[in-house]
């Protein structure tokens, strides 16, 4: 018996092509729509309440400058550049992504043919069922939070026009390069390096390159680092709540498609961030007799960046040891050995971007090649019969590869960073002057996020004079900030 297809759902016209399956768009674009939720507003709100109030205006804005401007160049130059044409085995062709011509044909990624030795296809191209335009937006998103997970090293005294030249530059010189080399068809890709979701592409690069860029820039206030309060708590657990549940779209959108492999990454994030949360937590009651609420973020973001890597390659069960490793080993190295090793703690890392996201996605990286399994390695890996070490065969090899795809992304960053910062401080200072770190966001940007008395105290008549909130205000009027 004939069956007859509704018309809402027959592909056959113009701008429905035989291609196209709307539920795999449908998902990619509202998982793209997460990723940018995570930055804007999620990290936006987060960096403004975590810091200091007269830093709050300057943090959110470094991190809404950095969305912008990295949209803008994505499309202009930097997409190709990370999943084009191949121009060296790490880096693509640059070029823009604009027209339509371009735009509404079916997505591909060029350098992604998968072959042996002999030059036999070993894995199709990837072709996934919509549009570039879906693809473009969705990488888009990923490129900038990249960028605004490294300010988070580099709050509270990074000359604001410094990092408007930093942004495009970086972008282009750095995270092109991960991203090529691991996702868009580089060498790491065809060797086999796992990185589901940008536990090294966006993690590890973004902890490594904000450490180093935190060395050049040079530290805040001494003021600053001696104390340094969040101005809001609720409103960064909004924030927070924000990056958690954005995450579902980092993680369940990297499979190009609405399958049963996405539904494996969603799950595992959430099991691993919840797992890796309480064990943070628990340290924290333990060594010092208090559950911190902030420690209980920094312990949800180090198990959301440790699963990344291996989001929809391991088992629930890994995704629970994970979560404990993740919850454990970024707390010693920022809690125990950053507060004993001098020379970290001569580098100002304002949020310990080098411990939540650097320490955590190499973590997640090794730990991805011992618990990745082959029935889900198959799903979505361009090498067949990758496995983790736990799983025999191959798989001790895959460790080895995991900790070089590593080492690569931690050697580039420090090199193309410390360029980059160093070409910058001869145009223009990377550091506040010594007035704008003493005043803070008035003095930045003539603007401050809300009249409260010190570090949020109560107003005190025996302490506070009509200019006294820990931060010295101009006594003449200025911008929106007008004294009356």
């Amino acid at each position: 018996m004939a069956t007859t297809v509704p018309l809402a759902y027959q592909n056959n016209t113009s701008s429905s092509p035989d291609w196209l399956n709307k539920g795999d768009n449908a998902w990619q674009m509202i998982s793209a729509t997460l990723v940018g939720l995570q930055s804007m507003p999620g990290l936006v709100i987060l960096y403004g309440s975590i810091v200091k109030k007269k830093w709050a205006v300057n943090s959110a804005f470094m991190a809404l400058y950095a969305f912008a401007a990295v949209i803008l160049c994505w499309v202009t130059w930097a997409y190709k550049m990370s999943f084009g044409d191949q121009l060296l085995p790490f880096w693509g062709k640059a070029g823009p992504a604009l027209g339509q011509k371009f735009l509404i044909k079916q997505a591909a990624l060029p350098e992604t043919t998968q072959h042996y030795h002999n030059g036999d296809v070993e894995t199709a191209m990837i072709t996934p069922f919509y549009p570039m335009a879906t693809m473009v937006w969705f990488q888009g998103v990923f490129a900038a939070i990249a960028l605004i997970l490294l300010a988070g090293s580099l709050l509270g005294r990074m000359n604001i026009k410094a990092w408007m030249m930093f942004v495009p530059l970086w972008l282009t010189f750095s995270y092109t390069v991960g991203a090529f080399s691991l996702w868009g068809g580089g060498f790491l890709f065809h060797w086999g390096v796992m990185d589901y979701s940008g536990g090294y592409v966006i993690h590890v690069s973004s902890g490594i390159a904000g450490f180093t860029a935190a060395y050049w820039v040079g530290p805040r206030s001494t003021l600053d680092r001696e104390r340094f309060p969040p101005n809001n708590m609720l409103l960064m657990l909004a924030g927070a709540g924000l990056l958690w549940m954005g995450w579902a779209g980092f993680n369940g959108g990297d499979p190009y498609t609405a399958n049963i492999d996405s539904s494996m990454a969603v799950l595992n994030t959430n099991i691993c961030a919840a797992t890796s949360l309480l064990v943070w937590t628990w340290l924290d009651v333990i060594f010092f007799g208090k559950p911190s609420v902030i420690g209980a973020v920094q312990g949800m973001i180090t198990g959301l960046v440790c699963i990344t890597p291996g989001a929809g390659l391991v088992q629930g069960w890994a995704a629970i040891v994970m979560g404990i490793l993740s919850g454990s080993v970024p707390w010693f190295t920022m809690m125990i050995v950053h507060k004993k090793w001098t020379l970290i703690q001569k580098i100002d890392d304002t949020l310990g971007v080098f411990h939540t996201h650097a320490v955590a996605g190499l973590l997640g990286g090794i730990l991805t090649g011992i618990f990745a399994q082959p029935e889900l390695c198959a799903l979505f890996l361009p090498v067949t019969n990758s496995r983790g070490a736990v799983y025999g065969g191959s798989g001790g090899v895959q460790v080895l590869k995991q900790i070089v795809g590593g080492c690569f992304i931690i050697g580039w960053n420090v090199v193309v960073t410390s360029i980059i910062c160093v070409v910058i401080g001869f145009v223009i200072p990377l550091r506040m002057s010594e007035e704008q770190l003493k005043i803070g966001d008035d003095a930045v940007h003539g603007e401050e996020a809300y009249a409260l008395w010190g570090d949020g105290e109560k107003y005190d008549s025996t302490k506070h004079d009509p200019y006294s909130d820990d931060t010295t205000h101009p006594k003449v009027s200025s911008g929106a900030t007008q004294v009356v």
